[in-house]
């Protein structure tokens, strides 16, 4: 019995010995060895930094610091990743590899793809149709209007498109005019998007057929001013831009005296196109702008269109409706937007929602014929893939990042940033990034009130609770460095420019 006990105790002490030197040889324990070694730790996360330099090593330490000690980021997630813009190698991680939501950060991701997938000189059009005969300045049949995802098309381009169907001698249509928007389908919300974003510019519905009211080219928008009265007591003026019989306003405002507080509240009734206008506006206050979106685009451009043939002179005995264009039509004019590379301007200096979520669409009807949210998220992921993104480890819902339900790591958007270095179209992506502190709006875009004294382009992003910012930094040692800082569950999304733009500062001295 004796016996049985001692040789217990000694494989006892045999499997301890052995586990201990087990685990302390596994590529793990070397690497947490290492880490130990070279790491900054602080009391929120274990955050990995490659680096043997003291200095370096005590100025992270003083970003874990600021990171500790910043109230704004109390109960506050901050994902960071950095690399060398040379190698990609990772510099610094903090919360790298966790899922966080990217605003529009994503945007980079989206336009990633489309450059890859679309390519640089990529342009969208639209057509001019007829289905009949022209005789004697007659047409017999039905005129069609089809977009294929144009969102760049003005009011002047619509006059344009008029003066086309005049000069091919048609004065008078015997048929109906014809908006065709199959190109895509005709799902027009992107999934996760708030209801409470949909009556704004930036929720704005994505349709093959559409129109910008204006240069910022915010497609399926219209721009509504509200002015006082010279009279306390009148209703205020309401301007609508582009004027279009298409929309209804309800004006339930009124202009008070001048000691009052401006309060004036616009919105969409869901469904329609009725515009509302409540609250106050003193008699000596500046003007209220808004930029709001329409229900179904593909009216707001026939609406568009039929005002542009009027002006021409063109008359027509039929009706004016949606459709699919019928086989066999003859195309008459076909009107090409800018190239993708142009248009990466104000899709990203200005981070304009509906250009990616276009993009989006565009991407699935290219590459599987379907524009669709599904098949052009699809491509993305595969893109995703062929750059060295597991994809299954992120959640995608659309292309501008507007939905809370996107997730995103740091680390996987700064290892994408270094491969688009790698690519021939890399001029057109850094050069449509926000220039920061550079005034020009088509240049510093969301950054140009920001770091005015560092040299940084990147994407900004921010949804209820989250700001982000993603991109390159020239650093103080003239080394270029990628960067993605996710802040999210903040309590307020606007504190969170001043604490990202510190963190930046902060890697602009370290590197």
């Amino acid at each position: 019995m004796k016996f049985y006990k001692v040789g217990f105790f000694i494989v006892f002490i045999f499997f301890i010995w052995f586990g201990y030197t087990t685990i302390s040889s596994s590529p793990e324990s070397k690497q947490a060895r290492t880490m130990e070694a070279n790491n900054v730790l602080n009391e929120k996360d274990q955050v990995v930094v490659n680096s043997t330099s003291s200095t370096e090593n005590k100025q992270f330490a003083e970003l874990e610091n600021y990171l500790q000690d910043e109230p704004i980021l109390d109960g506050a997630l901050v994902g960071i990743s950095i690399r060398s813009a040379s190698t990609g190698d990772l510099l610094y991680d903090s919360l790298g590899d966790t899922r966080l939501k990217p605003a529009s950060n994503m945007k980079l991701i989206t336009g990633f793809a489309a450059l890859s997938v679309l390519g640089e000189d990529h342009r969208f059009t639209t057509e001019i149709l007829t289905n009949g005969d022209i005789t004697e300045n007659r047409l017999d049949g039905d005129l069609y209007i089809k977009g294929k995802g144009d969102p760049t098309l003005l009011p002047e381009d619509f006059k344009l498109l008029a003066k086309k169907v005049q000069e091919s001698g048609i004065q008078t249509i015997n048929g109906d005019i014809i908006g065709d928007d199959t190109w895509y389908d005709d799902v027009r919300l992107s999934r996760g998007l708030n209801w409470s974003d949909e009556h704004w510019y930036y929720g704005a519905q994505i349709s093959a057929l559409t129109a910008s009211p204006n240069k910022d080219y915010d497609a399926g928008s219209i721009i509504v001013e509200v002015h006082p009265s010279d009279q306390a007591g009148d209703k205020p003026k309401v301007i609508i831009s582009p004027k279009v019989d298409y929309i209804e306003i309800q004006n339930n405002a009124k202009t008070v005296s001048a000691n009052q507080e401006e309060d004036v509240t616009l919105n969409r009734k869901h469904g329609t196109n009725i515009f509302t206008i409540d609250g106050t506006i003193p008699v000596d206050s500046s003007s209220v702008k808004e930029w709001m979106s329409v229900w179904e685009p593909t009216g707001y451009v026939l609406d568009l269109f039929k005002q542009s043939l009027k002006e021409q002179g063109i008359t027509w005995n039929g009706t004016w409706k949606t459709g699919r264009v019928k086989d066999g039509s003859e195309v008459l004019y076909s009107h090409k937007s800018m190239p993708l590379s142009e248009l990466f301007v104000p899709f990203m200096k200005l981070s304009n929602n509906a250009h990616a979520e276009v993009m989006v669409k565009e991407m699935g009807k290219v590459v599987h014929g379907e524009g669709s949210w599904e098949k052009g998220m699809e491509v993305i992921e595969a893109e995703l893939e062929k750059a060295g993104i597991d994809a299954t480890k992120l959640d995608l819902r659309d292309g501008s990042g507007i939905s809370h339900a996107n997730l995103l790591t740091p680390n996987a958007i700064s290892s994408l940033l270094y491969r688009a270095r790698q690519e021939e179209w890399f001029p057109v992506y850094l050069h449509s990034l926000p220039d920061a502190g550079n005034p020009e709006r088509m240049l510093g875009g969301t950054l140009r009130y920001r770091m005015a004294d560092l040299p940084v382009q990147a994407k900004t992003g921010t949804i209820a609770g989250v700001s982000t910012l993603s991109g390159y930094v020239e650093s103080k040692s003239g080394e270029t460095v990628i960067f993605s800082i996710l802040v999210n569950n903040l309590v307020d999304e606007d504190d969170g420019p001043q604490v990202v733009d510190q963190i930046v500062k902060k890697i602009y001295e370290i590197f």
